[in-house]
Order: structure tokens, then C-alpha cells, then sequence
């Protein structure tokens, strides 16, 4: 079958089309994205804003018209943090399906975190052993651990590279100056007291594996020497905690509006990698984690295996 999925993120409204059949590697036939940074446009009574719902209706019709132009069989439409947390995601989810047809599931922050969960585990296989999985987004951090394909523990914090920058550090994307010192540290304070319980719940599963999933976790490892995106899906990509300090280093000396012209940082969040750095950098030291496999395989295509599993054999 030839499936569609629409994934309505804190950053990116990201339509992926797979080919794929009940127990086959789904292989990507189309991507297409659209630049919203819903994070960033959520209101101080913490409702999505107008322009905003505008620029998500939008990408979501273009969207659903792509798919149906790419004969897919089937649309599945889910969105995560931004929306889920929206005072208005009612409202908005509404005004979505009765302008566009499309329904939009929100996902919940530990499903989140069990659907990349899954999509780790069907990369890596089950020599893998027992699983730590990483993932930092726009408005949230999940983390999960288990030896199944349903983890143990998945918990997710609000923790994203996206809302920190935009709470905690208060970077403007065109700033020519980058966050003080002083800022940093209380991000990373404040990061320290929000990982206390999970450190314990994910020590108490246990892993033999840890990985890494999401944009920023890419970006950091390929700052840190990981081979690019054109060596291909199947090259062997880490970072290791080192290397993630010495990429820590020197971009928090580097204005936000000139950390895209870094080699594998994209443009609309290069403003947030300073944040996702930050996160990276406490989880894996107080998990006493000192490397990070990285997977290419997140939380779409989690949603991809879901669903793949729901058909009856042929």
C-alpha cells in the first residue's frame, strides 16, 4: 500500500509517503515540509494564534492534497506537542477538519515517546538487547526504556529545543548577540531539576543500548564529526558526551543568526540548537550515558509500523 503521514509537529508540518506492505521496510516515496515553528506562535494565554491556526489549516490542505495527488491509500494525521498543549487545540483541531477534512489525532507525550520507541527497535532488532531511546522536539523530550517493542517506562518531559529557546533563553532568531552565560546556566538548572524522577524510573529498567532520534540530536552529532546526511541512510552515525561538550563550547559563543551557516544546521532551528544542546548534554549526564547511537528512524515511522501491523497478512 502506498501510506501517507502527516506529522503536525512544534517546528515543521512534515508529510511523509511510504510504500510499504505488512512486514516489508516501509521506503519513502515523497517528503515535503512546511517551516511553521507553531512553538513559537503560541500567544501569552498560551492559545495558538490566529496567524498561526491561518498558516497550520494551509499546510495541512496542501498537505492532504499532495497525498491525494501521490495516490495514497491512506492519510494518517497526527500532531504533537504545539497543538496538544494549546489552551485552543480544540478549537483549532476543529477549524482544521472542517476546512481541510482532516481529522488530526494528538498524540500524547508518552505515546510520543512509545511510537519512536518502536521505530528504534525495528531499526536496531532485538540484538539491540535492552533499549534507552532519546528524542528532543520542539516543545518536548520523551524518553523511554525496555527490551520490548512496548517500553517498560516512557515518559515524557516539556522539555523541547523549541520552548526552552523561546522560555528560557529568549533567543531572537536574527539576534547578532548570542544567550549570556548566566542564561545558560539557569537553563541548564532548571533542565537538572526537571529530570530528577526520570533518572531514577529509566535506571530502574535498565539498557543495554542507548540511542538517539529527532533533528537536534543529528545536528549535534554531525557538529561533533558524524558523517553527513549524504553518506547515506545506512552509514553508522553517534555522539558521544565529549564531543557534545566541545560542540556546546563553541556555539554558545556563536549569535543565533550565524549558527546556520553551519555546515548541517538548518536554518529554522538554528536558533534552537543552543537549547537542544543543553538538553542533550544533562541527559546524558545524569543518565551517565557516553555515546548515543543515532537512528534515523523516529517517531513518524513509528506511526508507519503501527499501522503497517494493523494489516492482515497477505
Amino acid at each position: 500500500m502506498r501510506l501517507g503521514v502527516l506529522d503536525v509537529g512544534s517546528n515543521t508540518v512534515h508529510l511523509l509517503v511510504v510504500d510499504a506492505h505488512h512486514g516489508a521496510h516501509p521506503w519513502p516515496a515523497h517528503s515535503e515540509k512546511v517551516v511553521l515553528r507553531l512553538a513559537e506562535q503560541i500567544g501569552p494565554d498560551g492559545a495558538l494564534t490566529e496567524a498561526g491556526a491561518d498558516g497550520l489549516v494551509k499546510a495541512v490542505g496542501m498537505a492532504k492534497a499532495a497525498a491525494a495527488g501521490l495516490e495514497a491509500d491512506d492519510l494518517i494525521a497526527f500532531a504533537t506537542s504545539a497543538v496538544r498543549d494549546a489552551t485552543n487545540a480544540a478549537d483549532v483541531l476543529a477549524r482544521v477538519r472542517d476546512e481541510t477534512g482532516v481529522r488530526l489525532a494528538v498524540l500524547s507525550g508518552a505515546d510520543e515517546a512509545r511510537m519512536t520507541f518502536l521505530a528504534v527497535r525495528r531499526w536496531f532488532g532485538w540484538s539491540a538487547g535492552r533499549l534507552l531511546v532519546l528524542d528532543i522536539g520542539g516543545g518536548s523530550l520523551e524518553i523511554a526504556a525496555g527490551i520490548d517493542e512496548d517500553p517498560a517506562a516512557a515518559v515524557s518531559l516539556p522539555l523541547g529545543a523549541g520552548r526552552l529557546t523561546r522560555e528560557r533563553l529568549r533567543v531572537d532568531p536574527a539576534s547578532a548577540a548570542p544567550p549570556s552565560a548566566e542564561a545558560v546556566e539557569k537553563l541548564r538548572e532548571y533542565v537538572d531539576g526537571r529530570l530528577d524522577k526520570v533518572v531514577d524510573q529509566m535506571t530502574e529498567v535498565g539498557w543495554d543500548r542507548t540511542v538517539a532520534t529527532s533533528k537536534t540530536f543529528r545536528t549535534l552529532a554531525r557538529l561533533a564529526g558524524a558523517a553527513p546526511s549524504g553518506s547515506g541512510l545506512w552509514v553508522r552515525r553517534s555522539l558521544t558526551r565529549a564531543g557534545l561538550r566541545q560542540v556546546i563550547g563553541f556555539i554558545r559563543h556563536i549569535p543565533p543568526a550565524q549558527l546556520m551557516e553551519l555546515e548541517g544546521v538548518s536554518a529554522g532551528r538554528a536558533h534552537q540548537l543552543l537549547a537542544g544542546a543543553v538538553v542533550a548534554e544533562a541527559v546524558m549526564r545524569r543518565l551517565d550515558l557516553d555515546s548515543l547511537d543515532i537512528c534515523p528512524w523516529a517517531l513518524r515511522e513509528g506511526v508507519i509500523l503501527r499501522r503497517l501491523d494493523q494489516l492482515e497478512p497477505i
